[in-house]
């Protein structure tokens, strides 16, 4: 049974449930965990692939395992906790950083092929959960059906991201900066959007989620990369324990609750 909080408003007012998501409520510090989230992904994916020479397959593979082990006791618990919700977060952004290496890589789809690829894998997975569900927003993730297609969604997201932020840096010449700024200004006329627009507030988180991860995707690249690449050289251990810590701080610090729905 999902928590939920009875309430009454106004007078004569009929009582309703307001069920309580198993994912936080939409603020601020959620944006900025998440594009640490995004970063340590770039950082920790890269870490596995490149620093420990497992190559994009294998380590595609073991970020795979830990993901389903991760995202089962997510969608086991029965209310929000944040850590394992983080937890699974990153889960999603280090397997997603080591897929979309290996497609556009490995398979040689290049950046364009496997951007495009992913944006109808992600555009498909938030058509067939509406169709199912009536509705991708996020106060509705409140039972373990919604939640599959609620990870599905956020797994393509982050892969996408990956693949589309090396796309922005290297193939269109941005460099990690150049993007870096591109995608950080389209983030901010999403947030314009949300404070002076009026427009569904569903589709600007959506927009929000998959623009944090390329994000997330070319500030990981400018850590860790060597100089000669622009990037500043630092280690790929040091930079992801760093960000791992700045994530484990704002959890503590800044207390998230659950996303609520009225029923």
């Amino acid at each position: 049974m999902r928590e939920s909080i009875s309430y009454r408003e106004g007078p004569g007012a009929t009582p309703f449930t307001r069920v309580l998501a198993k994912v936080p409520e939409v603020t601020l510090g959620f944006w900025l965990i998440k594009i640490a989230a995004t970063t340590l992904g770039e950082t920790g994916g890269d870490a596995l692939s490149m620093s420990m020479h497992l190559g994009y397959l294998l380590s595609t593979a073991i970020l795979a395992a830990i993901f389903v082990v991760v995202v089962s006791l997510q969608i086991r618990a029965t209310s929000f906790h944040p850590w394992l919700y983080w937890a699974t977060i990153v889960a999603t952004t280090t397997v997603g950083t080591t897929m979309a290496d290996y497609a556009d890589r490995s398979l040689g789809i290049g950046y364009s092929g496997g951007s495009t690829l992913l944006l109808i894998l992600l555009l498909g997975s938030l058509w067939l959960w509406r169709h199912n569900q009536g509705s991708v927003a996020v106060a509705s993730v409140n039972s373990p059906q919604v939640e599959v297609f609620y990870w599905v969604t956020i797994l393509f997201s982050q892969t996408l991201g990956t693949a589309l932020g090396d796309w922005m840096a290297d193939s269109a010449g941005l460099g990690y900066r150049g993007a870096a700024l591109v995608f950080g200004g389209l983030l901010v006329l999403v947030a314009a959007a949300y404070l002076w627009i009026a427009v569904s507030r569903t589709a600007l988180f959506w927009l929000a989620f998959v623009l944090t991860r390329p994000l997330g995707a070319v500030v990981g690249d400018f850590l860790d990369k060597p100089l000669n690449h622009g990037g500043l050289a630092l280690s790929r251990f040091g930079a992801s324990a760093a960000l791992l810590l700045f994530m484990a701080a704002c959890i503590v610090l800044l207390r998230q609750r659950a996303a609520q729905s009225a029923h």
